[in-house]
């Protein structure tokens, strides 16, 4: 049976209708409409046929009325030209429009115009696909998956967070990697980001999707065992726990509703819903440990603060513990401990909330021998500002009380509706909050743990787990809304590998003597000092559009070798000795798919590649920022293996 999944989050607390359109300046996209089947149909979209001239002409009038002010060429608002949006599927613009970051934005409009939008937009007609029997397999998982030595779970392969794979479960050496070669490639229909990182247990993988569709694959060809539909986008990595006879799935989507699924059979054990707040969401991975499952809670009130009628801001991030075996709450966790009240009157005459923001992009990290889980923490949205901002802190695994907190920036407070909109607080800060998970790692050297975070301004701290005190700082970047270190880091226990953004588009304009300084960075992991750096290259001229010179992607580290992808669409595999590129894939180019559908590749951004038993697992396309959408897994294979 065909299915069709709306999700709807709106709620009193936004405001009534507005009487002007204020358009987010990325184009997230977020909610699936579908639920594919054995039979091989799928309610996705396709973009074969022509739109009919009057939908163009009711599509054109729409977007020249609401949307073009932002998206125009040359636009200082970071949102994507019209010409970056016609790389995109209308289906993904649809979802967008109906159900993801820009729904407030697109709530005076009929269905038929945001349809119309999306059409004229992408100058493709809206219709539906069927996925090729052949793109399905039997599933079966065997004891021989389950006790694989190369599984991969979570964010950074395990509880600490390390983006390390050991060599027997990478099967892939600095003596090999340049034999690899593409062995699949796997569309996700009709999307133009692909952001959640696969879980691998034995022959299979699972990974989410944009548009909700959370797959079992066949890691060795790509064809599909079972897919399960979840309400939302699932941005994050998916977590998994062998446990007796149960194997089990755990991820959450972009609406805070946390899934249990029974990876034997792809069906659903429990939902639940982790929000803090009307508007709360989880761009993150979820942690799994001793039965909790810890989910990060962000906050969409940093686009809906583009609204200047809108009752700006009272969310705060945080973190939900949910009960592994019922998905009944155990512990919720405020990063802002009061809750916001009002501060004052913006200059239309609304009142200014606050304080608010301070959301946790991404994933808890576990610390086992002191029970404490750490977490990064973002901007505030509006003043007040507070010290749990731009932080790291560490909880109390069982009851989620604050142990220590330590702020990296102070004041810093922005939201999307900066520069030039009443809900923009003054004065403005840089937007440099901590978007990757610490990292945990034994310095073996002093024989102690510590604790490595990168943050958006380009500086890379190291704390003592304990107390949160500093060991060391180091400024690799200028940093920017963009990164500095964005998305991650890696560390094999000797060095810290970073990967610096310094985005163009989106730097911190506060210090002028610092240029951008874009690339991957070798840090002594005792001191912090740099001991390698590689710029990516020079972008060439050419038909490739919005290149940009730019490491925004987290790193994946096995002995001897760093992979990472940039902006610009190349997968590279760098020595981890001294930097050098000992192989490289452009992976923006169409594909032949193993599920028929039409696949591109575009930027890399987002989670590090996964490793595992000769082969490496790469997202291929990611169209926010103005960066080049794509919608494809690509699997490559060491030759011979």
């Amino acid at each position: 049976m065909i299915q069709l999944a709306f999700l709807l989050i709106l709620s009193k607390s936004i405001p009534k209708p507005v009487k002007k359109f204020f358009v987010f300046p990325v184009l997230f996209i977020f909610v699936a409409f579908a639920c594919t089947n054995p039979s091989g149909e799928s309610t996705a979209f396709s973009t074969n046929a022509p739109v009919p001239k009057e939908v163009l002409k009711l599509g054109e009038k729409t977007y020249q009325t609401v949307c073009a002010a932002c998206h125009a060429e040359g636009n200082t608002t970071m949102a994507p030209a019209q010409g970056l949006l016609a790389g995109m599927s209308p289906h993904a613009i649809l979802a967008a429009l109906n159900m993801g970051k820009m729904r407030v934005q697109a709530e005076q409009l009929t269905e038929e115009e945001r349809e119309a939008v999306a059409q004229y937009l992408t100058n493709q007609k809206l219709v539906k696909v069927e996925i090729p029997e052949s793109a399905y397999t039997t599933f079966q998982v065997t004891e021989e998956d389950v006790e694989a030595e190369y599984n991969h779970s979570g964010w950074g392969g395990d509880l600490k967070g390390s983006g390390f794979r050991t060599a027997a479960q990478a099967g892939i050496t600095p003596e090999n990697v340049s034999s690899l070669e593409l062995e699949w490639a796997f569309a996700f229909p009709n999307a133009s980001i692909v952001r959640s990182k696969p879980a691998i247990i034995g022959k299979w993988m699972i990974v989410g999707s944009q548009f909700g569709e959370v797959y079992a694959l066949n890691r060795h060809t790509g064809q599909i065992g079972w897919m399960f539909q979840a309400d939302a986008a699932i941005r994050g990595a998916i977590s998994y726990t062998a446990e007796g006879d149960q194997l089990i799935a755990y991820f959450a989507d972009y609406a805070t509703n946390t899934y249990s699924v029974d990876i034997k059979t792809g069906e659903l054990i429990w939902k639940s819903r982790a929000a803090h707040h009307p508007l709360s969401a989880v761009t993150g991975s979820v942690a799994v440990y001793d039965d909790i499952v810890y989910v990060p809670i962000t906050s969409f009130e940093v686009i809906s603060s583009q609204n200047p009628e809108y009752a700006c801001c009272t969310s705060s991030g945080g973190v939900t513990a949910l009960n592994a075996k019922t998905g009944e709450e155990i512990w919720k966790h405020r990063v802002i401990a009061e809750e916001a009240r009002e501060v004052g009157k913006k200059e239309n005459g609304y009142p200014s909330y606050g304080p608010s923001g301070a959301p946790v992009w991404a994933s808890p990290t576990v610390d086992v021998e002191r029970g404490l889980l750490y977490i990064g923490t973002g901007e505030n949205y509006t003043f007040p500002p507070t010290n749990t901002s731009d932080a790291i802190q560490a909880l109390d695994l069982k009851t989620g009380e604050l142990v220590w907190n330590w702020q990296a920036t102070a004041n810093d407070t922005w939201n999307l509706s900066c520069p030039d909109n009443p809900n923009c607080p003054t004065p403005t800060g840089p937007d440099v909050d901590f978007g990757m998970a610490p990292i945990l790692v034994y310095d073996s050297i002093n024989q102690r743990d510590m604790l490595v975070a990168g943050q958006k301004s380009g500086v890379v701290h190291a704390l003592l787990p304990e107390t949160g005190e500093v060991l060391w700082q180091s400024r690799i970047g200028k940093g920017g809304a963009l990164g500095g270190i964005h998305w991650g880091m890696a560390t094999d226990g000797n060095l810290v590998y970073a990967a610096n953004s310094d985005n163009v588009f989106a730097l911190d304009p506060s210090d002028p003597s610092l240029g951008p300084t874009p690339g991957i960075y070798a840090l002594n992991l005792q001191t912090g000092e740099q001991v390698w750096k590689t710029a990516p290259p020079p972008c060439s001229e050419g038909p490739r559009r919005n290149c940009q010179q730019s490491n925004s992607a987290a790193p994946t580290l096995i002995p001897g070798v760093v992979f990472e992808g940039d902006l610009n669409g190349f997968i590279r595999a760098y020595a981890a000795h001294d930097g050098t590129v000992l192989w490289e894939f452009d992976t923006v180019r169409e594909y032949e798919t193993v599920n028929g559908q039409k696949g591109m590749g575009g930027s890399i951004d987002g989670p590090g590649p996964v490793v595992a038993d000769g082969m490496l697992y790469v997202n291929s396309g990611y169209s926010m920022f103005g960066e080049m959408p794509g919608n494809v897994l690509l699997a490559f294979k060491v030759k011979g293996n």
